[in-house]
């Protein structure tokens, strides 16, 4: 009787986010060996927010977690575009600080990271076409900062 092959189907999207979600897991309990895994040696960090919540940087540069006050616990990881090997996570730590991450990957590996603190961002991604202002079909992906106690926030528009 021929074997059954029962391994579940996966594609490059699905490996990028089991891989972010790996690393969120990674940093939190300090397993430097899988982050270094996860993470390109040289990987582009852009960071937009107060200078004081620069904490996954700290993160990925070795510094313990328990050195870093800051957890992040993903309260979404989202593929936007298939294709594009972005994967954008987002979460909150209170009602008072509101994240999002958006990942870059290639062959696996994170090769940037767009950091953004108490800001919201749509993403879009122009190769659908855009018309002149109409974004519309163009986003892919909207912060949803929910309950937050923050008012009004920055926002910022990234084209992918």
């Amino acid at each position: 009787m021929e074997a059954l092959n029962l391994e579940p189907l996966t594609t490059p999207e699905m490996k990028n986010r089991g891989n972010i979600e790996l690393l969120y897991r990674a940093l939190q309990q300090g397993d430097a060996s899988t982050v270094s895994k996860l993470v390109s040696t040289d990987v582009e960090w852009w960071f937009h927010g107060p200078h004081n919540c620069q904490h996954m940087m700290r993160l990925l540069t070795g510094e313990p977690p328990s050195q870093v006050s800051f957890r992040f616990e993903p309260s979404s990881v989202q593929v936007v575009v298939p294709g594009h090997g972005c994967v954008i996570a987002e979460g909150r730590e209170g009602s008072l600080v509101y994240w999002v991450h958006v990942w870059k990957l290639k062959d696996g590996v994170v090769t940037e990271l767009r950091e953004y603190f108490n800001t919201l961002i749509t993403v879009t991604d122009y190769s659908r076409g855009a018309i002149g202002w109409d974004m519309g079909r163009c986003t892919v992906w909207q912060s949803v900062p929910r309950d937050l106690a923050l008012g009004s926030l920055p926002s910022l528009l990234l084209a992918i």
